[in-house]
């Protein structure tokens, strides 16, 4: 049931919001150089390596980091206004689509992000699909804590419900969560 409502809900969703997502790319594209889309391999279901899609919120050439070690100058002004919004986020709703991620569950890490994905599998955090959105997102839980979002994940993982998940996208859709933190 969980597969279906995600195809439906990023289908119909990726209807409805292809206006907004196109005066992104368009304002992406008109404040900075380099590409609209920023693609970057994360690890997903399994352990088994996917490419997840954002839009491009830093500078062309900036350093491929995970979201808690961005220095907040390598950022774009439009960059800047999209995370804080979580639209930078919306391109991922084509990774739910395909099914490389659900709408909710734990965030999928970067391959080089090795504490996380020890401490993930320690806790068989792997055997779902990684979210767009989840409970670690809401309690402002990021990857520089490894064993503290695990037990987030975890948490999740073995708690997961239908009614469950509805209240995490509720929570997200009305600002829920701090969105991606920067360095200073």
């Amino acid at each position: 049931m969980k597969r279906i409502f995600d195809f439906l809900v990023s289908a119909l969703a990726l209807i409805g919001l292809m206006p907004v997502m196109l005066v992104i790319a368009y304002l992406i594209a008109r404040s900075s150089r380099g590409g609209v889309l920023f693609v970057q391999t994360r690890v997903g279901k399994c352990e088994k390596p996917f490419q997840c899609y954002k839009f491009r919120t830093m500078a062309h050439g900036a350093p491929v980091a995970g979201s808690h070690e961005v220095a907040e100058n390598w950022i774009t002004p439009i960059g800047r206004r999209l995370r804080s919004a979580k639209l930078d986020e919306l391109p991922q709703l084509f990774n739910v689509l395909c099914g490389d991620m659900s709408l909710v569950g734990p965030r999928p890490c970067l391959p080089v992000q090795t504490e996380v994905i020890a401490a993930r599998r320690a806790l068989n955090v792997f055997r779902v699909r990684p979210g767009i959105t989840g409970i670690a997102q809401l309690a402002s839980i990021d990857m520089s804590t490894p064993e503290k979002l695990a037990r987030a994940d975890s948490e999740y993982v073995e708690n997961r419900s239908f009614s469950g998940d509805l209240r995490i996208i509720v929570a997200t859709l009305i600002g829920g969560g701090s969105g991606d933190a920067a360095r200073r």
